[in-house]
């Protein structure tokens, strides 16, 4: 390292070791970039640390759970007796730091040097982290973002997403306040594992960004399922009661209390506070983000912005897909390389979980107008709920516009639907028509087969 008072310089700086900041990084080494990568937090950012990956491992558990109490309707013969969340969240935070130590090896291996600290703009091309000082033609910012807690008394009572997966213990009474995907799966997983849970919502439903088959099926079952909503609450303020349980004030005079734990999951904001932005000449949009062009480019040249800390799909792949992109663009000699933000499938881990690609019909609607319009669906019980009382549905959409009924929109939920959507968002991505789902032939039997035989 430079002594102290110089300035080192590299062909590219990230600012971020999430996954967007990471594979940026990697892929402009890749290209013989001189690449630094300034992370403050542990590698592999919000996905690996308290999102996507402990997550879906506590989803996983939840699902075990579900599929125990289905065997004896196979003819097991099964005890349920007991869960050790203790355990649990030992062996996950393990596994995790294995993940983190993977991430320090790749970075390693790809050349890339990594500046452990808070990176923030002292010039438009030069990056302070503590006394080092770095330069470069090219900075990316991918911060990423973190949850947002309102502005109410007594929110310090309450935990976010990070504090979810920060409890040693498993809470027997919770109240999660959000009506978003995070809100929707913290509250299943912890239902399925055996929590009593309750759903504030502002509004009158979970999901309201998603198709609306879709979030009915989701918020029916979620009731039937034991857990509790309550609609078009407007929350006044947290409390401690007496005996250290927490309660709730609501605006109307709704008073709710017994809880051991209150999640806020009533959204994410921009990680943009304290990297000197104003410094680089780079203005933030009026919910904080940074804004970009197609091509991840802010109005400063040769500073970008990938991820979360922009106002872009929210989602780790995609992070990772236009990091990669721009390192094509800016050192793979590859000029138009952008990532197409058109068409990108997501997942939600709920109780059934979600998986959906392209338009909602509602959006549609709105692009083409109602009479372009054609949507075909079905609802069934998933055969591996067959010899089970307990039938939890499977809906599959899809939305077409057009006299050749392409189609722009493809949902599912129901058993798998995470799993199915991969392959069916590859043929919507590819523009993919009615009549080509059509002449696919089926694989019966499953209910992916729906798919391609809808009428």
């Amino acid at each position: 390292m430079p002594e102290h008072g110089q300035t080192q310089s590299f062909d590219l700086i990230v600012i971020g070791g999430g996954s967007g900041g990471i594979a940026t990084a990697r892929r402009a080494a890749e290209y013989g970039a001189n690449v630094a990568l300034v992370a403050a937090s542990p590698l592999g950012g919000t996905c690996v640390n308290v999102g996507c990956v402990p997550k879906k491992v506590m989803w996983n558990a939840s699902h075990i759970r579900e599929a125990v109490d289905l065997a004896r309707d196979y003819g097991f013969s099964v005890d349920m007796k007991g869960f050790d969340w203790s355990l649990l969240k030992r062996k996950r935070d393990a596994f995790i730091k294995r993940l983190n130590a993977i991430y320090s090896r790749n970075l390693d291996m790809s050349g890339v040097t990594v500046i452990d600290g808070y990176g923030r703009f002292a010039a438009p091309y030069t990056v302070e982290v503590g006394q080092q000082s770095l330069s470069a033609e090219h900075i990316v910012v991918a911060t990423g973002g973190q949850p947002v807690v309102p502005d109410i008394p007594g929110a310090e009572y309450g935990i976010t997403s990070d504090g979810f997966f920060e409890l040693e213990q498993q809470p027997a009474q919770v109240l999660v306040i959000g009506a978003g995907y995070i809100a929707t799966e913290l509250a299943g997983v912890l239902n399925g594992l055996g929590s009593d849970v309750t759903i504030l919502l502002r509004k009158h439903t979970l999901l309201r960004s998603f198709d609306a088959t879709l979030r009915e099926t989701v918020m029916e079952e979620s009731q039937r399922q034991g857990i509790n909503i309550l609609t078009c609450v407007h929350l006044q303020e947290l409390t401690r009661e007496d005996d250290g349980k927490l309660g709730l004030q609501g605006g109307d005079g709704e008073k709710l209390g017994g809880f051991d734990a209150v999640i806020w999951a009533v959204g994410r904001q921009p990680n943009t506070a304290g990297l000197g932005l104003e410094t680089a000449g780079i203005l933030l949009d009026e919910k904080g983000f940074i804004p970009t062009d197609d091509y991840q480019n802010t109005a400063v040249p040769g500073i970008y912005a990938v991820g979360d800390v922009t106002p872009r799909v929210q989602l780790t792949p995609v992070a990772i897909a236009a990091g990669r992109k721009l390192a094509d663009r800016l050192f793979g000699g590859q000029q138009d390389a952008r990532l197409d933000y058109d068409t990108i499938a997501s997942v939600v881990f709920s109780h059934p979980p979600i998986g959906t690609v392209g338009l909602t019909e509602e959006q549609a609607a709105e692009t083409w107008g109602h009479d372009a319009v054609k949507t075909y669906q079905s609802r069934f019980t998933n055969m591996l709920f067959a010899l089970s009382e307990h039938r939890t549905p499977t809906v599959v959409k899809l939305v077409t516009v057009g006299a050749q009924e392409k189609i722009v929109g493809c949902h599912i939920v129901g058993e798998a639907a995470d799993e199915i959507i991969q392959g069916f968002a590859v043929a919507v991505k590819m523009g993919a028509t009615k009549a080509d789902f059509d002449a696919t032939v089926a694989i019966h039997p499953t209910s992916a087969e729906e798919l391609v035989t809808l009428r």
